[in-house]
């Protein structure tokens, strides 16, 4: 006979949540399976343990990709569907040979959880069982010690991968939220929340009923420091005095009708002012490159805001709260430091290079133009730009008029890009390129290449600068036909030349100049 696959929820965390039928079941299967990513480190596993007895089978099921880059043909979906397939062959192994397998599931095997993947592929071969668990939910609405619902109020249960305008929508909607799926996703859930006028009343659980819990008001989480398993609630009730004894017994404004409304945030020391972002460009590598101004504006600044890299730039302040995110969530991230200067704070939004040059400047001044933004005052300091520092190393290529021109199709269409690229190198000027390639956008280079040359000379110089201002820094010329795509990335800089432009050997290295003067000016 086959063995049997049982679903085993495991509840949210603390051991102690298991229920007694999971227990037992997971002390009598021949095979115990559980997740984890490449760190190996299986969360459903620790809170097992306990249970589980000597000379069990162990399946380690490991994820291939979860929040990283992948080169696998497909793309993510395609690594994730394929470590499905072959994980449920794995499992159908052993339930073929007649032992029965527990397979572990934080919280509810049927709640957004992994389970549900391995249950569609072997459900309808051998027969399965679900063990239900503790959600989450419930872990969070009781480390918050306050009811999510009473009477006719309605949940709604939302995760925090959809996009923000209908996650803002469902939650103008509802009387009582749970948003799951946190973690880099935060900062969209965060604006959100603010722009459906629910985050005063949105409180973050992290690792509920675990030794790890933390409970904070959502306006006061930093986003550099939200794991996955952390989930956000907008209660439906007015909250009980027990938020306000887990968050610190600190209120603000409380009505006479007896409900609070909690401030924990000690930075915001007036939720009645308005502070202010400030947009500041680091310059591109060197410290020695970021001008006294910028330094000025981060040394006042209560909040820093930006991408993870350039946040690590900056050196720690005593009482200064580092925001850090992904580098794609820009729209996201100026929408969090506006919320936070609504509410008094001093932010500055920090970006590599210049703040104005295919950076964040824009993406805030975008963000505030939107109404609830529109009395938060924003200012831009200039930064070294990348062009300008790669350019230096060799001489002037960019000494006459040039482009700028961004190679990543992420935020505009590969035609668009082309057509740039075809009309200023016909216009015979030189051309600065940056974003010119990733670990995952690498064919883009060599199209670019192919495109100029049908407008430019073979020999026409190109600089290529890596990091420059930086540890690794190197700088080399080559010509446009000898252009290897192969030695780009997302760290290099590409200058292309023009007609007018020149490159020549000297004892210190390759120069280049690009004219100022036409010969029949």
């Amino acid at each position: 006979m086959s063995g049997t696959l049982w679903g085993i929820g495991l509840g949210p965390g603390d051991p102690e949540l298991v229920t007694v039928k999971a227990a037992r079941l997971i002390g009598a299967a021949d095979v115990v399976a559980f997740h984890s990513a490449r760190h190996g480190r299986s969360i459903s596993r620790g809170i097992a343990e306990p249970y589980m007895r000597p000379g069990q089978i162990e399946e380690h099921l490991v994820y291939p990709v979860t929040t990283e880059t992948t080169d696998h043909p497909g793309g993510y979906q395609g690594a994730i569907d394929e470590f499905y397939e072959q994980a449920a062959a794995r499992l159908a192994a052993h339930l073929a040979a007649g032992r029965d397998v527990a397979l572990l599931a934080a919280g509810d095997p049927l709640f957004y959880s992994s389970y549900m993947h391995m249950h569609r592929r072997l459900a309808d071969r051998f027969h399965a069982e679900i063990v239900p668990g503790i959600t989450s939910v419930s872990a969070a609405s009781a480390a918050l010690g306050t009811p999510l619902v009473e009477g006719e109020q309605v949940l709604t249960v939302l995760p925090g991968t959809m996009p923000v305008d209908e996650l803002t929508e469902r939650l103008r909607e509802t009387d009582a939220a749970a948003i799951m799926k946190l973690g880099r996703t935060f900062p969209g859930v965060r604006r959100a929340l603010a722009d459906a006028g629910r985050l005063d009343d949105a409180y973050y659980v992290e690792r509920a009923s675990s030794t790890r819990q933390r409970v904070l008001a959502a306006a006061d989480v930093d986003e550099a420091e939200v794991p996955y398993f952390s989930i956000t609630l907008v209660p439906g009730p007015t909250p009980t005095t027990g938020v306000a004894s887990l968050l610190g017994g600190q209120h603000r404004g409380a009505p006479t009708d007896g409900s609070a409304r909690i401030e924990t945030s000690s930075h915001h020391e007036s939720a009645s002012a308005t502070g202010e972002v400030v947009v500041v460009g680091l310059g591109p590598g060197a410290t020695d490159w970021t001008t006294p101004e910028v330094t000025a504006a981060l040394d006042e600044a209560t909040d820093l805001v930006g991408y993870t890299t350039y946040i690590n730039r900056v050196p720690e302040r005593a009482g200064q709260r580092r925001h850090a995110s992904d580098n794609k969530v820009e729209s996201e991230r100026a929408a969090m430091a506006l919320d936070l200067a609504k509410r008094g704070a001093r932010v500055a939004v920090v970006s590599s290079g210049d703040p104005g040059v295919f950076a964040m400047a824009s993406a805030v001044l975008e963000v505030s133009a939107e109404p609830q933004f529109k009395d938060v005052p924003v200012r831009v300091l200039p930064g070294l730009t990348a062009a300008n520092a790669v350019a230096s190393r060799v001489g002037a290529p960019l000494g006459h008029d040039y482009a700028m021109i961004s190679l990543s199709d992420r935020l505009k269409p590969w035609e668009v890009v082309a057509q740039r690229l075809s009309a200023v190198a016909a216009a015979d000027m030189a051309i600065a390129i940056y974003n010119p390639a990733s670990t995952q956008r690498r064919w883009q280079v060599g199209a670019m290449r192919e495109i100029l040359l049908t407008h430019r000379d073979p020999e026409t110089p190109v600089v290529l600068g890596r990091d420059v201002g930086g540890p690794t820094e190197s700088v080399r010329v080559v010509t446009l036909a000898d252009l290897n795509p192969d030695e780009v990335d997302m760290r290099t800089l590409l200058i292309i030349g023009a007609s007018t432009t020149t490159a020549f050997d000297t004892p210190e290295g390759t120069r280049v100049f690009t004219a100022r003067r036409y010969e029949n000016a």
